[in-house]
């Protein structure tokens, strides 16, 4: 597959001009890749002692655990895996991965230093036997190196992300996830055709996070074990820009915060509802998120604003409105209602833009005329809607049944529509093969995920490969989790 070409942002002449940048190169795995890795899990399901059915099992299966989401999650499910007869094994690169994870007998320590980690984790592989290799999100170095690691070796490699269709999913594949997902090379007709062999019904469009608190509170929890216990661990380094002592204090400022921000937001959504005027809404992100830094066009979210508020000031009617949301967790690392400001003002439409902190996201959807983002999974919810919508990055949902390829300014004065009956095959395609229902950070949605998760894991196609052979597990859609 070529590498996508260069997405050209364009502005008029002038100090506000964007340049141009150029798209990540988005490598896809080759087919040969699946292909090693199916065979690999029928060997071992015939080592298993399987005859004519397919029957579930961790026997001769020896898992390795990197990072996973803040919380108990991957201890439970590594718990689950050595119930079902698999080995476990968990490296952690700081005091907060050894807390979340209490077994002392399949904790394995890396002390050593960051160049030295390819190496060490190719033969701590070999050694251990390993099958498959498990963690959460696979752009982080430490996970990348790894992952090139595991394939190398043949391994299969489980990738779980937070979910494609919030908030009551999570995203569990094989091999990548975001801009390395296997989505990215499906196009909607072929997973039409898998579809035929599906019956599940559509469940309602998400309306709230799910477990937001308890998020932010194992963040915090996590970042401060880290904090704690540096001298054990002299040699980690956090995968992002920030120390560690600065992430603890910004988890602990945006928990002082809340009540605060909760009032202000309240402010501008009454502000929004009561105004009669129509908007369109920008999703933001977070700036130091994977999928904005590695999937997207920008390198800071100020890039972005810039060229969002150019093509509104060009392009929308004059009484039209201008609505950012911010990520819910977003904690003010980058200056985005500073920099929002400074850009209307610049523009000169500083009394039709509007800055919400967080929030439901439905509630302002409910009103909106179209919605811009660089690749925010929360553009689902948009197009579960029918609306109209415009991305700039690499996005699993970036299909051309989808996305409006209009130029920005035209997009804000007259938004194309996508076809909502494609979408909505994309969407029961999604549910029916990555898409689990649950959730990482609170107690019901850990166990709603690991009564689904496990057996997917053990299984030995992954999700998409068990639908078109019409092997998919029966699984219950939709459950609410708080």
């Amino acid at each position: 597959m070529a590498s996508p070409p260069p997405v050209a942002v364009q502005a008029p002449p002038g100090p506000m001009a964007v340049r141009q940048v150029q798209m990540p190169q988005i490598r896809p795995r080759s087919p040969l890749d699946f292909t090693a890795e199916k065979a690999l899990a029928l060997t071992i399901a015939r080592r298993a002692g399987n005859k004519g059915a397919m029957t579930i099992t961790g026997k001769d299966r020896r898992f390795l655990f990197l990072q996973g989401p803040h919380g108990p999650f991957f201890h439970r499910l590594g718990k689950m895996l050595e119930a079902s007869g698999a080995e476990v094994w968990r490296v952690g690169f700081n005091r907060g991965d050894r807390a979340m994870w209490p077994t002392d007998r399949s904790y394995i320590p890396y002390r050593g230093k960051v160049e030295e980690w390819p190496a060490h984790i190719a033969a701590l592989m070999a050694e251990r036997g390993i099958t498959d290799l498990a963690l959460y999100g696979d752009t982080r170095p430490i996970h990348a190196h790894a992952v090139a690691a595991a394939r190398a070796a043949g391994i299969t490699v489980h990738v779980f992300e937070e979910g494609y269709l919030r908030p009551h999913w999570v995203t569990y594949e094989r091999g990548g996830a975001n801009g390395r997902s296997r989505l990215m090379e499906m196009s909607v007709a072929q997973m039409q055709a898998a579809l035929d062999k599906a019956e599940i019904d559509q469940p309602e469009a998400p309306a709230r996070w799910g477990d937001m608190r308890q998020h932010m509170f194992w963040g915090a929890l996590y970042h401060f074990f880290v904090l704690a216990g540096f001298w054990d661990y002299r040699n980690f380094r956090p995968h992002r820009k920030q120390t560690v002592w600065q992430e603890f204090l910004l988890y602990c400022r945006r928990l002082i915060l809340l009540p605060f921000h909760r009032w202000e937001r309240m402010a501008a959504e009454f502000r929004i509802r009561h105004g009669g005027f129509p908007y369109h809404l920008v999703l933001l992100q977070l700036e130091h998120d994977s999928s904005f830094q590695m999937h997207s066009p920008f390198s800071t979210m100020t890039e972005f604003l810039a060229v969002v508020m150019e093509g509104f000031a060009r392009g929308a009617p004059p009484h039209h409105h201008l609505v950012f949301k911010a990520h819910p967790l977003e904690d003010g690392r980058a200056p985005i209602a500073r920099e929002i400001r400074r850009l209307a003002d610049l523009h000169g439409v500083r009394g039709r833009v509007h800055f919400v902190r967080g929030g439901k996201l439905a509630q302002l959807l409910n009103h909106a005329r179209s919605a811009v983002t660089v690749n925010s999974t929360a553009a689902q919810q948009v197009l579960w809607r029918g609306m109209a919508l415009k991305c700039f990055g690499a996005a699993v949902y970036a299909k051309p049944e989808f996305v409006s390829t209009q130029p920005l300014a035209e997009f804000f004065a007259r938004p194309t529509r996508p076809d909502s009956r494609a979408y909505r095959d994309y969407r029961h395609y999604l549910l029916e093969t990555s898409q689990i229902a649950g959730g990482f950070y609170s107690s019901r949605g850990r166990r709603e995920l690991l009564r689904q998760v496990v057996d997917m894991m053990l299984a030995p196609e992954d999700p998409y490969q068990a639908l078109s052979s019409g092997n998919a597990a029966p699984r219950q859609q939709l459950r609410l989790v708080n």
